[in-house]
């Protein structure tokens, strides 16, 4: 009982939580203005080049999730880089909080599935593909898609997937690895040696 009690409390986000969650994600939000730029200068190269960079924008709820590793983060990761990157002057406007929303969300699904207790770079990959799926739903809907020839969007869906498992799947775990060995993670949260077990897995 006792145990259920004090899991139920681990699992529930702090104020410290959602702070650190938003200092990540403004980091985050400038990190995506400038990739913007990127991201316009290797547009014109065609052959979906751009797309295997645009798994940056993914990576703010994957490292804030395994930083806290608490329900939620991802989402809120997200949106609050999204709106960073509006504050900041991101050439794409408001669009940008819908994306961060919805793209939040097909990352916080993947964890969710696993219950939020597993922290593997094939967990944390799957949840890239979430906000990759996530982000091709708002730009079916925003018209982007819909008059790409079937050979031309399964590139196109392939080379962003692809990316988004490199940059905000396994980028992003090395990242968060080796905050973990450095200890700074143990600012937010206690490192056990089961912490370092599930980066391991």
């Amino acid at each position: 009982m006792n145990n259920s009690v004090s899991e139920r409390k681990s699992s529930k986000l702090t104020l410290a939580d959602i702070l650190v969650t938003a200092v990540i994600a403004l980091v985050f939000a400038v990190v995506y203005v400038l990739w913007a730029q990127f991201y316009a200068f290797v547009t014109p190269f065609g052959f979906h080049i751009n797309e295997l960079v645009y798994g940056m924008w993914f990576i703010a709820a994957t490292i804030a999730f395994l930083v806290i590793r608490k329900p939620g983060v991802a989402i809120i990761a997200e949106l609050v880089a999204a709106s960073g990157e509006f504050i900041l002057g991101s050439p794409y406007g408001v669009p940008l909080l819908i994306y961060g929303l919805i793209q939040g969300i097909g990352a916080e699904l993947v964890f969710a599935a696993f219950r939020y207790k597993r922290f593997s770079v094939i967990v944390v990959s799957l949840a890239a593909i979430g906000a990759t799926i996530g982000s091709l739903v708002v730009d079916y809907f925003n018209g982007y898609i819909v008059d790409l020839a079937l050979w031309n969007l399964l590139i196109m869906i392939g080379a962003r997937t692809l990316g988004a498992i490199v940059i905000a799947g396994i980028f992003a775990y090395a990242i968060v690895k080796a905050l973990e060995l450095t200890g700074v993670t143990n600012l937010v949260r206690p490192v056990e040696q089961k912490d370092y077990e599930a980066l391991e897995d």
